[in-house]
């Protein structure tokens, strides 16, 4: 079992200490199989009555998964290792979501991609003054994954394709607000926290006591604005909106857009919009393993992280480097389902 992940038994709770603080705790594959070996055995002890999910230390409570290994993937073995990364942790994504016993947690610190995979399943969602929520992707050619199609599009006022193209990074008061967060707590109160989940007390009751009242969230003066522009389920669409605005916030959003992955951009869109007719969960997931097992391996991803983790000189040459670039008959063919064989199915 890998030390990148740690578990101990407190009481009546079972904690997942992620362990890479040097790469903010992003999940590796052998990260994702003991995540779900040890959650499997929780749900069949009697003696555990509930899960928390922490971070050991560090600045982060888990930045993603290791993309530069699925960059490696991308380039040097057609894909294979990343998808099975992908499948793996949606497996653990999905364990979570439909786990029996509540999970708690504690979004303390950097909460992005893979992050979002393990936090937005449980129960309770605690988020602090020192959350930064976000879902990046499309910055890297990506889109959001691990269950975003599903969280995103379920939240109010169109805030979920708002940060799904413009990878908007929310404060710990911003995540409570948009539906993101169950709880705010400062972080100071956390240890206490923990130790009375873990000595039994109900769950709710000890972090509603312990709740502050975070500062007033700053997204909220422009939900109006979100709720307008972002309305539309096409790029061209989106852009169109804010070009015909005359205002800081829509030029800053704008600009934004223009650095983005037009192609991700797209597949985001549909992604949400699809997601939102599903009925379970694990439909959710076989979409996104379909569209992950086929975007990890176009040019856009490798070229994506290059720009940003590699190389770092965010200048991504984008392929098509243009929204009208992108076809329909391009996203349907990634979108389309995978062959029986190879498709992703739960544990």
């Amino acid at each position: 079992m890998t030390d990148e992940v740690l578990f101990r038994r407190e009481g009546v709770a079972g904690f997942i200490s992620l362990n890479r603080p040097k790469a903010i705790h992003a999940l590796t594959l052998g990260m994702c199989e003991a995540m779900i070996k040890q959650l499997t055995a929780w749900a069949q002890d009697a003696a555990v009555k509930v899960v928390i999910v922490e971070h050991a230390e560090g600045r982060g409570f888990c930045s993603g998964g290791d993309i530069n290994l699925l960059r490696q993937s991308a380039l040097t073995d057609g894909g294979e290792a990343g998808r099975s990364f992908f499948h793996e942790e949606y497996r653990l994504n999905h364990q979570m979501f439909t786990y029996p016993k509540p999970i708690v947690a504690f979004m303390d610190g950097i909460t992005m991609g893979g992050g979002v995979g393990i936090s937005q399943p449980a129960r309770y969602r605690v988020a602090t003054e020192n959350t930064r929520f976000a879902m990046p992707e499309t910055g890297i050619g990506l889109f959001p994954d691990v269950g975003g199609g599903w969280y995103l599009s379920r939240l109010d006022g169109r805030v979920g394709q708002f940060l799904a193209l413009t990878g908007a990074r929310l404060d710990g008061s911003e995540c409570l607000w948009a539906g993101l967060a169950t709880h705010y707590l400062p972080a100071a109160e956390l240890a206490q926290a923990k130790t009375r989940i873990a000595a039994g007390h109900d769950i709710g009751g000890v972090l509603t006591a312990l709740t502050a009242k975070p500062a007033e969230p700053r997204i909220a003066s422009h939900a109006a604005d979100i709720r307008r522009h972002f309305a539309f389920d096409t790029l061209e669409q989106v852009l169109a909106s804010l070009e015909g605005e005359d205002s800081e916030w829509a030029a800053k959003e704008l600009a934004t857009l223009r650095t983005k992955s037009p192609q991700a951009c797209k597949v985001s869109l549909r992604q949400l919009k699809t997601s939102l007719g599903l009925e379970t969960f694990a439909q959710n997931m076989a979409m996104e393993y379909a569209i992950g097992s086929r975007v990890l391996v176009l040019p856009d991803f490798a070229e994506g992280v290059r720009a940003v983790i590699v190389d770092k000189d965010h200048a991504p040459k984008w392929d098509p480097a243009t929204p009208e670039g992108v076809t329909q008959d391009m996203l349907d063919a990634i979108f389309a389902p995978l062959p029986p064989e190879t498709q992703w199915n739960p544990l």
